[in-house]
């Protein structure tokens, strides 16, 4: 009986602690944060991937992808450029296609909704009657956060070169 007591006690205590552990897990900040970054970094990767990706076959699909994967200043040009732009693509007839190599968030503010990736790339650029041509960069992006998820609000090119000292 004894014996029986002692061991429902302690099935009790280990229960106990495996429910604190996970209820602490489940509510850590750095936790919360690392899923943050992740989300980021997966959405900054999509969206740079999508920016350089375009096949003049499937225009408006691709620029749609590009507006969607958008948000801000970056959203408004590309709106406002739509037109020229399809038609400079449509007359090049070019498919471009992107892989994204590797990525890292540089910067996260989970409480502004902001951040930023920089993501290497290897883009093709593919035009007829030519050899497709290879470009691998470095871009860095700002992300938002918005109601339907992390967006692209500004993209360029990383600065090349050593840091000097």
């Amino acid at each position: 009986m004894i014996v029986a007591l002692a061991l429902a006690v302690c099935a009790a205590g280990a229960a106990g602690w495996g429910g604190r552990l996970r209820y602490e897990a489940t509510h850590d900040d750095a936790a919360s944060f690392a899923r943050t970054r992740d989300d980021a970094l997966a959405a900054g990767e999509q969206a740079v991937q999508n920016m350089n990706t375009l096949d003049h076959r499937s225009l408006e699909k691709g620029l749609d992808s590009w507006e969607q994967s958008t948000t801000g200043d970056l959203h408004s040009q590309l709106v406002d450029g739509r037109d020229a732009f399809a038609e400079q693509i449509a007359a090049a007839k070019t498919v471009s296609t992107a892989k994204v190599l590797s990525g890292a968030v540089t910067e996260l503010d989970q409480r502004a909704g902001r951040a930023g990736v920089m993501v290497a790339i290897r883009v093709t650029v593919t035009a007829p009657k030519s050899e497709p041509a290879v470009k691998e960069s470095r871009l860095l992006g700002s992300l938002t956060r918005t109601a339907d998820g992390w967006k692209l609000s500004a993209l360029g090119q990383a600065p090349v070169g050593g840091t000097g000292g």
